[in-house]
């Protein structure tokens, strides 16, 4: 798969580790818009599905690591009147 951002390698090691089967990125990091400024919006799809407390410790922790804000999503969590236009921006790096 293609590097969407310098941080793929990183975010894919990271999430394995915490049971991600499939991850994507959207937003201006996908559109390749991103100022230092920007946040990076994540996709994930996991294998078990995770309390709200993991999902905060987990977006804390790698963007802690990767020292840019991380937002990360699940497709559950999703607006319904949000998701078709972050499916259609979102760049799979990982599944």
């Amino acid at each position: 798969m293609p590097q969407v951002t310098r941080f793929d390698d990183t975010i894919i090691r990271y999430m394995r580790q915490h049971g991600a089967e499939k991850i994507g990125v959207f937003g201006s990091y996908a559109r390749n818009e991103a100022s230092s400024n920007s946040d990076l919006d994540l996709m994930v799809w996991f294998k078990e599905q995770k309390s709200l407390l993991g999902m905060i410790r987990i977006e804390r922790e790698l963007s802690e690591l990767l020292g840019v804000k991380i937002d990360l999503l699940t497709e559950q969590a999703v607006s319904p009147h949000l998701i078709d236009r972050i499916k259609k921006e979102l760049k799979v790096i990982a599944s």
